[in-house]
């Protein structure tokens, strides 16, 4: 793997007129294929490669990864065109990140680097204390993948470092779904991990992304002050247990996690006997639009139900479907909770913004006969922070409503 590049050898791409070179000036990360002169020495660079990026002027804007596979054909690194990409450049801006999360955090347990927001564009990494798992979503991540884990192992003292590879971006990057240890031994079994009062066990090599969903242990703590002494929750698209098991560890006397997935469920399940109350703790596996509906039929109730799905949305094109099931999720999940209860709904879909995934929300309420108060919405934790020039990067939104 390449770990860094000689700056006198470095191709140079030019925008095109039409690209909003103020944009990028002003800290816009990326070029799309259309604002980009891909002539054919442009087309025969590699995935990954670093160049220089020029203006309509030719004067030089920065260093930036280029694909030409992608509809995002360049990714902005750096301001110096000059700037050598090698261990030591990765390793400042991890320690950047990494001063952040150990001020915020009184436990190793995290999102350490949120990609664009934290300056490594395509990269995630989530800590799970001595162990963290990278997801390399951009060509030139995976190019410089051993830099970035030595450099990774130097600034966190990580033992375990394990790559992930799945999600739709790398396929869009031309990428494989092929995980890897890249660093240590591989963990034999799920890590537990304490949030909120509850104890979550997160599969880094089995589980969903990186094995646990930090983005959302903020939103965890809202619902769990929403849930009266004794209450019974329900925990929609559950995966591990996120939601449901906080609110069960704020005193809550029974907890029930709906999800497709048995693995999942099992993990939630542990993570309830972890923390103590195994005995509390339903799991229905299946559809979650169906188990709604049985649900109501069964004339269940719950003092807080928390929704929250895989991105409905997770593009343009898929807008307006995912809008339509943001609202069904809201018109079967509505009568399941009692007359003054709370029901959460979340979005991870950054095409659908807080305004749409909110009014179609309070549609699906509306739609079921309920009247409602939206009392809180909630963003990603501060170990996800958003580049305000990318509105991409704030894709988490949570609503909480309280029903008559």
């Amino acid at each position: 793997m390449t770990a860094s590049s000689s700056a006198p050898e470095r191709p140079r791409v030019k925008l095109l007129p039409k690209a909003n070179a103020r944009a990028l000036r002003h800290g816009f990360p990326w070029v799309y294929s259309n604002e980009l002169v891909t002539d054919r020495r442009t087309r025969k660079l590699a995935p990954g490669s670093l160049a220089v990026l020029l203006d309509e002027v030719q004067t030089p804007m920065g260093l930036v990864a280029i694909n030409p596979e992608s509809k995002i054909i360049a990714r902005m690194l750096d301001r110096n065109p000059d700037a050598v990409i090698d261990q030591a450049w990765f390793a400042a801006r991890i320690s950047r990140a990494f001063a952040m999360r150990e001020l915020l955090y009184d436990a190793p347990f995290y999102r350490l680097v949120h990609a664009e927001a934290d300056g490594l564009p395509g990269i995630v990494i989530d800590r799970f204390g001595a162990a963290c798992v990278v997801q390399p979503n951009a060509a030139w991540a995976e190019t410089h993948l051993e830099a970035l884990t030595a450099a990774l192992a130097e600034v966190t003292g990580c033992e375990v470092i394990l790559k992930n590879a799945s999600g739709r971006t790398r396929g869009l990057e031309g990428l494989d779904d092929v995980n890897a240890t890249l660093l240590g031994d591989t963990p034999a079994a799920p890590i537990a991990v304490a949030m909120n009062g509850a104890t979550y066990m997160a599969d880094l090599t089995g589980g969903q992304k990186t094995g646990l969903f930090y983005d959302q242990r903020d939103n965890h703590a809202f619902a769990a002050r929403l849930v009266p002494q004794g209450g019974d929750v329900l925990d929609v698209f559950s995966h591990v247990g996120g939601f449901g098991l906080a609110m069960r560890a704020a005193g809550a006397a029974s907890v029930t996690c709906v999800d497709g997935s048995a693995a999942a469920l099992d993990l939630a399940g542990q993570g309830a006997a972890a923390s103590g109350f195994g005995d509390s703790f339903t799991a229905l596996q299946g559809d979650a639009f169906d188990q709604l509906a049985n649900l109501a039929e069964e004339g269940r109730t719950f003092d807080v139900v928390i929704c929250d799905p895989p991105a409905f949305a997770p593009s343009k094109p898929a807008l307006e479907a995912g809008l339509r099931a943001y609202e069904r999720i809201a018109k079967l999940a509505a009568p399941l909770v009692k007359p003054g209860g709370y029901l959460g709904l979340c979005s991870c879909s950054h095409a659908a913004d807080l305004a749409r995934f909110r009014n179609a929300s309070a549609r699906g309420i509306g739609r079921s006969g309920r009247r409602s108060q939206l009392i809180h919405t909630g963003y990603a934790g501060p170990d996800h922070p958003q580049l305000p020039q990318l509105a991409e990067s704030g894709y988490l939104k949570a609503v909480f409503f309280r029903l008559d």
